[in-house]
């Protein structure tokens, strides 16, 4: 993680990280100002704040209430060496909490990461640099001998390579990568975590049977996502990117739309209309860019290749971002390493929702086969050591595709997990299925699992699927565990042989497809310094149904965006427009504003927490609407998850209103215990809000120049470094 330290007035600094920022000061003995803990008492305090969390992970998993809990720390200091502590770390345990708890709840505390960290001691390195927002050495630990070469099946070069390749290309672009955690709690079962330093937003993982192979996984996928713009979907890239000579990439074009919002002629082909625009119900206005807004442009639309003939087909951005989410792209040493990888994908999340909404009973992997992969069979023991039983399952039904499945259940909480996995080669396939399994996992989380259910409809509605893509964290059908399978096992390969073994594997995997009847197009993006594509295989490898692009598009943004980040500056007709549009365009009332214009407000902020509804309220004070803003306030209060600051505005906001309303009442008569019981600042801020003196309490006034959002800013300097290498390439 970094952090950056800004040098305030006196002995004052100030910490920001993410989207917190920690004040330090000194104490008055050392000539500060004691505003604020020292750096070392907040050294402290993470310990015993790290103990804390760990009890509180362990009672919440066992339903043990924590308010009788009490822990404290303590540092005592060696008198002839103050740098040699013991923290001693007591507990107060209630004395209904059985025996195996109290022994359980102590060795909880032994997890703590601050404490194993100070154990193993850390090496700190002190260095100079010339501009630190510049200096973009990777920040990653694995390093590996000169002359090795560690070959794994489906890599064109070996790992080591692979790495050192990924890192510098990174490094070029000035993206800094940080390593946020590592996890191998089961053998040959690596994941990690990586993200750029200066904007965490952008984050992939990875996942492999070692460390080296888990970190080519990460950096993979981070220039797969880089290269096809996946971290900044959906998001505002500002005025300037909006009017800059491309928006996404060199190659794009724009098209205007025809008569009456027609799709220009130039965009898609005869086989995608048939899929994206069966009733005819696509317009143009449905295709414009979410990221740019700029509707007088037209629709921006990237070129594609079509896989039966060559033919270039260009697709609108909107729809790919609408539909694919990050389905089918990949990064590879070579273009038909990144090939296959983009198949083998399409084919896992494909097959996956196959099986899943039609509740097929898969194949048990016999013990025999299973035993030819030791390593695999190592990380499923360790789980079943860890209480979980494991269920190994052919996912190919009956050999037609390269997939494989890796079931987990969680007996202690009902609840089950089934990773997919696919790739030509069946070990590598249920290597992926494994590691997909755990990746970023603990034990504890798989307390979180869902419950199998035999309700088809819940399985089958499409929102399932969605979860399913984003961390297979979906309803699984109790059908799927019937022993007897809708398929015989098959030990299918669909592994090529020899030097081309990736161009043989890409060309069996677009054949399948073929044999299928159905058309891929694949668009290949090189100008950052390594090979990705994506491919696209309408009506078969889409996340969203179809539907959305006309009943639930992205560029509904640009309905809001605009007098939504101008809120202070509007007017009273334009509030009325505003509220208006909020109210009849079929909007989740508790989803995020944050989500609906794209914009990356910092999640600590009354703009990161507001939502539709708190939204629509705070347009109804402002309009002096008071008894619609009264139910609002009621809907708020009894649903909204917010911080307790803000739920006690509302709970004082209600207050005021039922007085406010009723006209038997006066609000001089309860204003002062009002104010005894919410303190003076929220009071002011609540009578404010009502005698209109105080407009949108707690939003700070923004606009379309994104001025003072500093975690938004972060995001787009990381695209700028993209478009800027870009246009470097073009030219």
């Amino acid at each position: 993680m970094e952090i950056k330290v800004n040098f305030l007035d006196k002995l004052r600094l100030e910490a920001k990280f993410d989207d917190f920022t920690v004040i330090a000061d000194q104490p008055i003995r050392y000539k500060g100002d004691g505003s604020a803990p020292g750096p070392f008492d907040y050294f402290l305090a993470s310990s015993a704040l790290c103990a804390a969390y760990f009890v509180k992970l362990y009672c919440n998993t066992r339903n043990i209430p924590t308010e009788n809990i009490r822990l404290s720390q303590n540092n005592i200091v060696d008198p002839e060496n103050r740098y040699k502590q013991i923290f001693k770390i007591q507990v107060e345990l209630p004395e209904d909490i059985s025996e195996k708890d109290r022994l359980g709840i102590l060795r909880s505390i032994d997890r703590c990461t601050v404490k194993k960290v100070v154990q193993e001691g850390p090496d700190f390195i002190i260095e100079e640099v010339a501009n630190l927002d510049e200096d973009a050495q990777a920040l990653l630990t694995v390093g590996a001998a000169a002359d090795s070469s560690t070959y794994i099946p489906g890599k064109d070069l070996p790992l080591e390579q692979t790495i050192a390749n990924m890192t510098a290309v990174l490094a070029n672009l000035g993206i800094k990568i940080e390593i946020a955690s590592w996890r191998n709690i089961v053998p040959n079962v690596w994941s990690l975590h990586i993200r750029d330093a200066h904007s965490p937003m952008c984050f992939t993982n990875g996942k492999g049977a070692t460390k080296e192979s888990a970190l080519a996984s990460a950096l993979g996928e981070y220039i797969e996502r880089i290269s096809n713009n996946h971290f900044y979907a959906g998001s505002y890239w500002g005025e300037e990117i909006a009017n800059a000579e491309f928006v996404h990439y060199p190659n794009e074009r724009w098209f205007k739309p025809g008569k009456k919002g027609a799709l220009p002629k130039e965009i898609l082909d005869e086989y995608s209309l048939q899929i994206y625009n069966p009733d005819g119900e696509l317009r143009g206005s449905h295709l414009i860019d979410t990221n740019s807004g700029n509707v007088e442009r037209g629709i921006c639309s990237l070129p594609f290749t079509r896989q039966s003939d060559g033919a270039t087909v260009y697709f609108p951005s909107n729809l790919i971002e609408n539909l694919y989410a990050s389905n089918g792209m990949s990064a590879g040493n070579t273009l038909v390493e990144a090939q296959v990888q983009c198949l083998s994908e399409i084919f896992e999340r494909a097959v996956k929702r196959e099986i899943l909404e039609g509740e097929i009973a898969l194949p048990d992997v016999p013990a025999d086969v299973l035993a030819k992969y030791p390593g695999i069979v190592a990380g499923i023991k360790g789980l079943e050591e860890q209480g979980f039983p494991v269920l190994v399952k052919d996912a190919s039904l009956g050999g037609v595709y390269p997939v494989m499945c890796v079931t987990l259940m969680n007996p202690r909480t009902g609840g089950v997990f089934a990773s997919f996995g696919a790739h030509p080669s069946l070990e590598v396939a249920l290597e992926r299925s494994l590691t997909e399994l755990m990746q970023g996992r603990s034990f504890e989380g798989l307390n979180d699992l869902p419950r199998p259910t035999f309700a088809s409809e819940a399985v089958t509605e499409p929102y399932n699927f969605v979860e399913h893509f984003i961390d297979s964290s979906g309803v699984v059908s109790w059908r799927f565990f019937s022993a007897k399978a809708d398929y015989d096992f098959v030990e299918w390969d669909f592994s090529g042989q020899g030097a081309d073994s990736n161009a043989d594997e890409a060309a069996t995997l677009f054949g399948i497809l073929e044999e299928m009847g159905k058309e891929a197009y694949t668009a290949v993006y090189d100008q950052l310094g390594a090979v990705a594509c994506r491919i696209l295989v309408p009506g078969y490898s889409e996340v969203y149904p179809v539907e959305d692009l006309v009943w639930d598009n992205t560029n509904k943004s640009l309905l809001f965006r605009e007098d939504i980040l101008n809120l202070h500056r509007l007017d009273d007709d334009a509030l009325e427009a505003l509220l208006d549009r909020l109210e009849n365009n079929e909007l989740d009332e508790y989803g995020d504003i944050a989500s609906l214009i794209g914009i990356e407000f910092d999640e600590n902020t009354e703009w990161g927490q507001l939502t539709v509804l708190e939204l629509k309220l705070l347009i109804n004070l402002a309009l002096e609407q008071f008894e619609d803003a009264h139910e609002l306030v009621g809907a708020f209060l009894q649903y909204n998850d917010n911080t307790l600051d803000r739920t006690l505005f509302y709970q004082a906001m209600n207050a005021v209103l039922e007085v406010v309303l009723d006209d038997e009442m006066e609000l001089e008569d309860y204003e002062v215990n009002f104010r005894r019981m919410f303190g003076n600042p929220r009071m002011d801020a609540v009578l404010g809000s009502v005698d209109g003196s105080v407009r949108f309490h707690g939003l700070t006034p923004t606009s379309t120049k994104l001025e003072g959002l500093d975690r938004h800013a972060r995001l787009l300097d990381s695209y700028r470094k993209l478009h800027a290498a870009r246009a470097k390439a073009a030219g």
